[in-house]
This record gives structure tokens, C-alpha cells and sequence, in this order.
């Protein structure tokens, strides 16, 4: 199970509508911490049924390492905007575009991360054009489409999405939960349940379709990532029900990617060892700007 502590932002923190090229999107940015020093900015990008409220418990420690984290809610996701009932409109090129236009409007190249479907949408927007990306992080988000088991329940969601409103799909979901248990769906994971179900209701049915439709049939595209030469990290935890670890563990070899398995967590680390995920992100980074100092150096040599 994941959730972040609380659905407020941290102390500091600044929630707005991020101007783009493409829209508005909602964001919750987190500045570098006084006396830390900047070492740059970081999109996060959630998950299926997520939302940025999911990075919550992220940035303060990121902060304090010197990193400026930008969560945000893509089209029709949560407080972000988006047609309620054209699929077309959250189609995978589509949402990558957004992605684009949102790291423009950040004014710097970024480190980008996706958790879950939020990899496949970051996977999809560096293959459009990396050049805005310093690097890429896949937290629990794997090489194709998800497993059998949560295509199954992905299934069920969109089969009642098809017959039911928002609010009765969210009495069901919570009539069906185990006692105790929180999530709408594999990616979600906040602690406050009025909050959740307000998050859920802000979702926009066409967008969580077309999504869920993506990660039922999502292609392995793990060769074309690699050829963009990226920085890579896969990142998960030592457990996950929708891909499963060892999946990951290849991945990042295909990739060349750092591997991080986040031992106590499941598909949501940032969640379940906020504090072990975030000193393995800013680990990572600080080596992929060590390593661009140093290739640089070596060219004007």
C-alpha cells in the first residue's frame, strides 16, 4: 500500500496552473531548499488514477539536496483540464506533446520522471524529442504493457466506465476494497479518503479509457529509448504487481540504465520510502551533471 502523509503540499511549496503552448496544467512546485544551491529541475509526471499529490512526500527531501520539483496533473487528470468524452483527445502522442511543451514552459532542460503510466507518457514524449531532457527516470513503469492481472482490473474499470457515472464507479470501487484499504486503482495512493474521492471525480472518464486502453497494449519500445543515449534510471520496489521486478531488472540492462530496487516499497516507492527514493533520484542526478561537467571539460581540452 502507498500513501503520502498528507494531500497538502509541503511548506513552501507553490500550487498553480503552469502556462504552456499546449494549455494549462495544474502543478504543485517545489523551490530548492535556502542554503541547499540549485542543481536543477526535475517534471515529475503520475500515474494511472494518480496525480501530482502523489510527489507529495518527494520534495522536501529533494529540495534539501538542491532540486526544484515540478509535479503536474496531465490533460483531464485530477485539477488539470481535458475533454471529458473524446478519447482522441488523450491518444499517447498526444499526452507527449503536453509533456513537451510543459518542460518548455519550465524554461530549462529537466530531469523528467514517470511513474507508471507516467513512464510510458515520459517514454513517448523523449522519443519525440529528448533534447529538452537531461534525463529520464522510470519509477515502477516497465517496458510494455502492464500484467495480466492488473490488465484484468483495468478491464473491469473501463467496463464499468462504459455503464456507470464517476461517483457510482467510486461507490463500487469502495464497496469492493478490503477493509482498510485505500487505492482507486493501482497507481493511486493518498491517505484521505474525501480527498480521494474528490481526485477521482476530477478525472476526466475519456482520458482514464484512453489510458487504460495504453497500458493494456503498450508496445515495447525499449530500443528506440536507448538509441536516444539518454541518462537512464529504472527505479522501483523490491515489490510490484504491474510489472514484475525481474521485467524491470532487464529493462534496465537493455537501457544501460542505473538500477534502483527501493527495498520496503511496492509499485509506488515514492510513496511507501519517500526519504530512500529521493536520496536515489538526487544521487542520480547529481552524477549525470558530474558526468556532462566532465564530458565537457574533456571536449575543451
Amino acid at each position: 500500500m502507498s500513501r503520502p502523509p498528507t494531500f497538502l503540499p509541503p511548506a513552501g511549496a507553490r500550487t498553480y496552473r503552469l502556462r504552456t503552448a499546449r494549455g494549462e496544467f495544474a502543478v504543485v512546485d517545489a523551490p530548492v531548499a535556502p542554503g541547499s544551491g540549485w542543481r536543477g529541475t526535475v517534471l515529475l509526471l503520475p500515474g494511472f488514477t494518480g496525480s501530482k499529490e502523489d510527489f507529495n512526500p518527494l520534495h522536501e527531501p529533494l529540495a534539501a539536496r538542491g532540486y526544484r520539483t515540478v509535479a503536474v496533473d496531465g490533460r483531464g487528470q485530477f485539477e488539470s483540464d481535458g475533454p471529458a468524452d473524446d478519447e482522441s483527445a488523450y491518444a499517447q502522442e498526444e499526452l507527449a506533446g503536453d509533456v513537451l511543451a510543459q518542460a518548455e514552459a519550465l524554461g530549462t532542460r529537466v530531469h523528467l520522471l514517470g511513474h507508471s503510466l507516467g513512464g510510458q507518457i515520459a517514454r513517448a514524449a523523449v522519443l519525440l524529442d529528448h533534447s529538452p531532457f537531461l534525463s529520464l527516470t522510470l519509477m515502477a513503469s516497465g517496458p510494455a504493457q502492464i500484467s495480466v492481472s492488473q490488465q484484468q482490473r483495468v478491464k473491469l474499470l473501463r467496463d464499468a466506465l462504459g455503464v456507470m457515472t464517476m461517483a457510482e464507479v467510486w461507490e463500487v470501487i469502495q464497496a469492493m476494497e478490503p477493509p482498510g484499504e485505500t487505492d482507486t486503482a493501482f497507481d493511486a495512493g493518498l491517505d484521505n479518503r474525501e480527498d480521494l474521492r474528490r481526485r477521482w471525480l476530477g478525472n476526466k472518464p475519456a482520458q482514464l479509457l484512453a489510458t487504460g486502453r495504453q497500458l493494456c497494449t503498450e508496445p515495447d519500445r525499449v530500443a528506440e529509448l536507448a538509441a536516444t543515449a539518454l541518462p537512464f534510471h529504472v527505479l522501483s520496489g523490491a515489490r510490484d504487481d504491474a510489472w514484475p521486478v525481474p521485467l524491470l531488472d532487464e529493462m534496465a540492462v537493455r537501457l544501460g540504465a542505473r538500477r534502483t530496487v527501493v527495498e520496503g516499497a511496492e509499485h509506488s516507492p515514492n510513496c511507501d520510502q519517500p526519504l530512500a527514493t529521493a536520496r536515489a533520484l538526487a544521487d542520480f542526478w547529481d552524477d549525470v551533471s558530474r558526468d556532462a561537467g566532465d564530458t565537457e571539460a574533456r571536449s575543451l581540452s
